[in-house]
């Protein structure tokens, strides 16, 4: 008698809720977007949206808040998605809002253009008239993080508000906001840097180079290894060198550091992930090595 396997895979679970968290924005708001900068975890996000709504397009517009510091790789690869899917590409730069005084950019060794990006994206959401924005956020990442709903409430100044926040009972999410608020909604809450990666394996996405080992010029600070750029300062007691990298998440080339790895496939990321105890952000994020309390500062602030 033929046996039938009727069981789920954690993927498969996961990719159903975040199928039907991106179904639930299509139908209940009138202008949703998602943030898509050519990392991985909105790489996968994309594919669920593609997978959501086939065969029909995605319903909405892909938005990347460009700081005008990212790696010319990751640019690349976004520009070409986006071009093969057909999807509109927004960019909202920070360079336009240094430009327009909106903002006013940090000098010196330490200077990143990370924190103006909060400037920029609610200004476009404001443009756009944005009621509903897909994050890659994942619970994993770090404890402000994990303090959010799916469905993550912002007023009309953007700001989030973690003791205001809604309940989600039996994965009921509340779409109900005014005019001029928005909601942040983050599809892979509930996935692990582990399952991105399984994911990505799974379902054989291309993924930019940079995630993968190669040899970089680099120099290192406060344990961290930042690349060779303009845009990066270095100072003198900062020699570079080469060394063979890669990236476990990508940003602001200012504030994103690589990782020594020869890891060369997804296979090799899983292999090397599945035995660490850091978190990507942790292990390569300046700017995500604070405190908690100021993680929900930023947060409280309208940042991603």
């Amino acid at each position: 008698m033929l046996q039938r396997d009727y069981t789920t895979s954690q993927l498969d679970v996961l990719e159903a809720e975040a199928i039907h968290i991106m179904r639930e924005v299509a139908a209940e708001f009138e202008r949703p977007c998602l943030l898509f900068s050519g990392g991985k975890d909105s790489i996968v996000m994309l594919r669920i949206a593609e997978k959501a709504f086939w065969p029909a397009p995605i319903p909405f517009p892909l938005m990347h808040v460009d700081t005008g510091h990212n790696f010319e790789e990751v640019i690349e690869f976004r520009d070409r998605r986006a071009a093969e899917l057909g999807a509109r590409l927004i960019v909202a730069s920070v360079q336009d809002s240094i430009d327009a005084g909106r903002v006013v950019e940090d000098t010196g060794k330490r200077a990143s253009r990370n924190r103006l990006q909060t400037t920029t994206l609610l200004d476009a959401i404001e443009e756009h008239e944005f009621d509903a924005v897909f994050g890659g956020a994942r619970r994993d990442e770090e404890k402000a993080r994990a303090k959010e709903r799916v469905f993550s409430f912002r007023d009309d100044f953007g700001q989030w508000d973690p003791k205001n926040q809604r309940p989600e009972l039996w994965n009921l999410y509340n779409a109900r906001i005014r005019k001029g608020e928005h909601i942040r909604v983050f599809p892979l809450s509930n996935w692990t840097e582990l399952d991105v990666w399984d994911y990505i394996r799974r379902e054989g996405i291309e993924i930019p180079s940079i995630y993968f080992a190669h040899t970089r010029k680099v120099f290192e600070r406060d344990g961290m290894l930042l690349p060779d750029s303009d845009v990066v300062p270095r100072g003198d007691d900062e020699p570079l060198f080469e060394a063979v990298v890669r990236y476990r998440t990508v940003g602001d080339m200012t504030c994103t550091g690589a990782v020594q790895s020869t890891a060369s496939t997804v296979e090799e990321i899983i292999q090397e992930i599945a035995a660490t105890r850091i978190t990507e952000r942790g292990a390569t994020r300046a700017d995500d090595r604070s405190s908690e309390a100021a993680m929900e500062d930023r947060k409280r602030e309208g940042y991603f």
